[in-house]
């Protein structure tokens, strides 16, 4: 089991791969310490939070996690789920909620759910992704102009509403500094490529902020106090009942959002280098992560998709990059911590609105508006909930939504025809041949079936069969060859064909059934019922079937008739 843990991450490890993966690490770590202390603090707790999460959800992650690549802590998308439980239940139900999220992301792991969680409709994550952009995006408005006396809310329309009330305490000492900020985040990367702009703004910014508007502008030390520079002591968060069925839904949340957003990580991180992440083992370290961050004081963590770009484009060769970006915070935060207190929030204001602006997936959103389809519909749906109620609300809805239009869609696909599908010349003319041949026989009557026979189709199935044979053939043949399955309704409402034709004395043959198919006919009861001789793999023998059954009633009804002459 051991040896296997650590098959095809450390396998024929060498120093020249360590070097790549320092190197990467490093780089990693110090786009990270901004970062963590901005999401942190955008998720209404103080910053030094952000970076023990850093760096104990980043080691973790790396060491348990199902991706080489993968680098793990605070994100974005987090923000206003967090802020909302810090809001309504306080910092300390937030530690335990990330603890019973990281259960939940176990569990999930263990009964192999992440290739589920695969199955996430593209519109909805790209929904609620633009939709948390926005929520970041406009949550930092207050902070770049400086506006006083801000009160946070849960609700999107109530902090737009708190911000137009204290428009007329903008501060223009913050303005000057989160601009200076916001220019040298977008100018690294042109004039110093493979710097990160966003620690280069931090310290732009904050010199500039010290030496000419000293006092005039709020800090990280004058609104959260000082950054410890020593490690979080080690605290068991207090479980009692009413607490975790109070935080079930806050955690599962959590829960959902941080196994979607690490595996779409993992997937993009597969796309970059030609690998192949373990899903269900990436949930497991996302969960032993979640487990042990919140006893340290760290706040939830994922993946995060652009600090993992960033790793792979560096050079990373294995988990040991995380894992060394990790220790590189944890060096930061005992050396440097003091200094971090005088970073203004308005410095933070840029770093965040840069990140929003880089998770919106705008070109992705505008492309899949402009299909003007069933997709367009669920993106702004869940676009919209996202925004303005909550990203539970928006993943729900916007799931069932898609499910609906799915089931549209492949309603829509079924057709009933009385003519056999088009495959090759050579069953083309086989099929010319045998309509031929049923034109001197009226009794017999031949359709068709293609696509699944599911819930969304089994009654459109059931009336079109019906209403298309109101003649009442004696003999009617469904040629199933391009039904791919066939669900609970479908077979419900299939023995409602056949209950119907036998009750009229008729007889029902299905050809061309698929193995799986005809599975599933005999788990429900309907190959019995139909009898395995009215069953055929070829639709002519069951042409040449329904003939002697046409030919022998047709001559039972001759010899009815002749005899009743006779009697006359």
């Amino acid at each position: 089991m051991k040896k296997r843990f650590w098959t095809g991450r450390f396998e024929g490890y060498s120093w020249e791969y360590f070097q790549k993966d320092l190197l990467s690490g490093v780089i990693v770590g110090i786009i990270a310490i901004p970062l963590g202390m901005a999401f942190a603090v955008a998720s209404g707790v103080n910053p030094e939070y952000g970076i023990y999460t850093t760096i104990i959800a980043g080691i973790l992650i790396s060491l348990f996690g199902g991706s080489r690549f993968q680098i793990g802590g605070p994100t974005g998308a987090f923000i206003p789920i967090l802020l909302g439980i810090v809001i309504t239940y306080g910092y300390a139900d937030l530690l335990l909620a990330g603890f019973m999220a990281g259960i939940m992301l176990v569990l999930m792991g263990i009964f192999k759910l992440g290739t589920l969680i695969k199955y996430m409709p593209r519109p909805v994550t790209i929904g609620f992704t633009s939709g948390i952009a926005v929520i970041i995006f406009t949550g930092q408005i207050g902070n770049f102009l400086g506006l006083s006396d801000l009160e946070k809310h849960e609700k999107f329309l109530a902090n737009m509403r708190e911000i137009f009330l204290h428009i007329d305490s903008v501060s223009l000492y913050s303005i000057i500094t989160a601009v200076v900020c916001l220019i040298a985040i977008l100018l690294t990367p042109k004039l110093m490529p493979g710097v990160p702009g966003p620690l280069v703004g931090l310290v732009v910014s904050t010199v500039v902020a010290a030496l000419f508007f000293s006092g005039n502008i709020p800090t990280i030390g004058t609104v959260f106090g000082e950054i410890a520079s020593g490690f979080p002591a080690f605290q068991m968060p207090e479980i009692t009942l009413e607490r975790v069925l109070r935080l079930l839904v806050p955690a599962f949340t959590i829960a959902m959002l941080g196994g979607i957003e690490s595996l779409l990580s993992a997937v993009v991180a597969d796309g970059m280098t030609n690998s192949k992440h373990n899903s269900n083992r990436e949930l497991v370290g996302q969960g032993v992560a979640n487990i042990v961050t919140p006893l340290f004081g760290g706040i939830p963590a994922t993946g995060a998709i652009a600090r993992t770009a960033t790793n792979i484009k560096s050079g990373a060769y294995s988990p040991m990059s995380g894992i060394i970006h990790g220790i590189f915070v944890l060096t930061t935060l005992l050396l440097l911590a003091p200094y971090a207190s005088h970073i203004p929030l308005a410095s933070m204001a840029p770093v965040l609105m840069v990140v929003a602006w880089n998770m919106s997936e705008r070109k992705q959103f505008a492309h899949v508006l402009k299909m003007k389809s069933g997709d367009s519909l669920v993106l702004l749906a869940t676009f919209l909930l996202t925004v303005f109620t909550s990203i539970t609300t928006a993943v729900v809805a916007g799931i069932i939504l898609a499910i609906i239009l799915f089931a549209k869609r492949m309603s829509s696909m079924l057709v009933i025809s009385k003519v056999f599908p088009d495959e090759t010349p050579k069953e083309e003319t086989a099929k010319l041949r045998v309509l031929h041949q049923l034109k001197d026989y009226p009794e017999i009557s031949i359709y068709t079936i293609e696509g699944p026979l599911f819930f969304g189709a089994a009654q459109v199935f059931e009336q079109r069969v019906l209403k298309t044979i109101n003649y009442r053939p004696k003999v009617l043949i469904l040629h199933m060859g391009r039904v791919p399955f066939m669900d609970s309704t479908g077979a419900a409402h299939f023995k409602n064909i056949l209950d119907h034709f036998k009750s009229h004395g008729g007889v029902l043959l299905v050809a061309g059934v698929a193995p799986s198919l005809k599975e599933t006919l005999k788990k429900s009861g309907l190959y019995e019922e139909i009898g395995g001789g009215n069953v055929f793999d070829d639709a002519e023998d069951a042409v040449a079937y329904a003939k002697s059954l046409a030919g022998s009633a047709a001559a039972e009804k001759r010899g009815a008739i002749k005899g009743t002459e006779q009697f006359v």
